[in-house]
């Protein structure tokens, strides 16, 4: 019997995979056995990427790609069909932030942020359904967001666009289990990224997470990749459906 949280062999397709949590992730899966296969819009900063998983011996490669451009995400599909013949894993996290109430947005700048965050998503699981058929173990996990299940304020049209993708994974769960796929979801919590990195030297913010995470600081971004590795193994083979907060006990903390 392989090690039940063996990746060998397996073709894992990361969006967003260049740099915080997407990159944590694929480094998390490379790890595990998987060849990885990191998008983004940066080419430059994606192969940066791949190169440093490739120096630790890992299996990476780049494809540059903008995740809400159909006509794009079709030929990245064609490309990683040509080229490995399948996906078994799947993971959808490129998404953005606009922190701003709803009355201080627009409709182009709300429509931007649903694209990135649900309908991006959604389009790429559709155009890798058939790749992901192919698997014997197919895996998709969407990197949702605590604010998928509360909400603050100044952060309307963000919470609303994880709360979608959280439903989008219960849905395909329903769709997909017949197919043999499982469709599973990380909830992140505050992590201490690149793109956090104002957030996380401001010592206010450092004072809220001890008194509001029952672990009371910041994630790293590595500590992410358990859960990843985990719903993509054959451990999870039963689980599909299931949104896994990696949050510190943030959601359960008062």
């Amino acid at each position: 019997m392989p090690p039940p949280f063996s990746l060998d062999g397996r073709i894992a397709l990361i969006t967003g995979g260049g740099q915080g949590l997407g990159l944590a992730i694929a480094r998390g899966l490379a790890e595990a056995g998987a060849h990885v296969v990191l998008n983004g819009r940066n080419a430059e900063r994606l192969e940066a990427a791949a190169l440093s998983l490739r120096g630790d011996k890992l299996s990476a490669e780049a494809l540059a790609f903008d995740a809400t451009d159909e006509t794009a995400v079709v030929a990245a599909i064609d490309t990683i069909a040509r080229k490995h013949g399948r996906i078994d894993i799947l993971v959808n996290n490129a998404g953005i932030r606009d922190r701003r109430a709803l009355a201080d947005t627009d409709a182009a700048s709300t429509a931007r942020l649903i694209e990135a965050n649900l309908l991006g998503p959604a389009m790429v699981s559709r155009l890798a359904l058939p790749l992901l058929q192919k698997s014997k173990a197919g895996r998709l996990i969407n990197i949702t967001s605590i604010a998928g299940h509360i909400s603050r304020a100044g952060d309307a049209s963000y919470t609303a666009s994880k709360a979608g993708l959280t439903g989008l994974t219960k849905a395909l769960a329903a769709e997909w289990g017949p197919l043999g796929i499982t469709v599973n979801a990380i909830a992140p919590g505050y992590f201490a990224t690149e793109p956090n990195r104002t957030m996380v030297e401001d010592p206010a913010n450092a004072a809220f997470l001890a008194q509001r995470t029952s672990l009371g600081r910041w994630g790293r971004p590595e500590e992410i990749a358990g859960a990843a590795v985990f719903l993509a193994s054959d451990a999870a083979s039963y689980i599909s459906g299931h949104t896994l907060a990696v949050d510190g006990g943030f959601l359960s903390h008062w």
